[in-house]
């Protein structure tokens, strides 16, 4: 008797993962190539996502609240960004000459300075959001604005006048290297 459900579950699994190929792989296919990649690429995305997909509905405790096409959809865009990061990064890697130099070091002091003409303001912003990590409705909250939307575009203003005065001293991103 155990057998006979076991080759039931066997032939539902095989039924959903070839119903997933039928249906749900043209749309992937279709957005990995609308992203650059190419018929193999997706193949392989496609199969990795759907083993994350099958294993994940396989446990009783998970259920996702979207339609499961939609999942391994969202699924196949999260691995495709992470396969294109790490083939991007080898392709970059495979070029370079590996050689002992002697690493520079950002002059932080410089760019203190530049933070610190900015404004106290701004670069208590910049220091809440940049190291500190708070997020814009954190900030919003700390530094008395009505939204989000406000600090954002206090943020860009900040670094605006920053980026001016680098621009007014005609100074490139080598000047801050030691």
């Amino acid at each position: 008797m155990m057998l006979v459900i076991e080759d039931i579950a066997l032939q539902n699994r095989e039924a959903m993962i070839l119903k997933w190929y039928e249906e749900v792989f043209p749309k992937a296919a279709a957005y990995i190539q609308q992203m650059g990649g190419n018929l193999e690429e997706a193949k392989e995305v496609f199969q990795e996502s759907l083993i994350v997909c099958y294993e994940k509905l396989s446990t009783n405790s998970f259920f996702p609240e979207v339609s499961t096409e939609a999942y391994l959809i969202g699924i196949v865009k999260k691995r495709w960004l992470k396969y294109r990061s790490k083939s991007e990064s080898n392709i970059r890697l495979e070029g370079l000459e590996i050689t002992e130099e002697k690493t520079q070091k950002p002059l932080s002091g410089k760019l203190l300075q530049y933070l610190k003409e900015s404004g106290e303001r701004c670069m208590d912003l910049l220091q809440s959001f940049y190291y500190e990590k708070l997020t814009m409705r954190q900030l919003a909250d700390r530094f008395g604005y009505a939204n989000e939307r406000s600090v954002t575009v206090q943020k860009y203003k900040c670094l605006e006048k920053v980026r001016d005065r680098v621009k007014q001293k005609s100074l490139a991103y080598e000047d801050f290297l030691d």
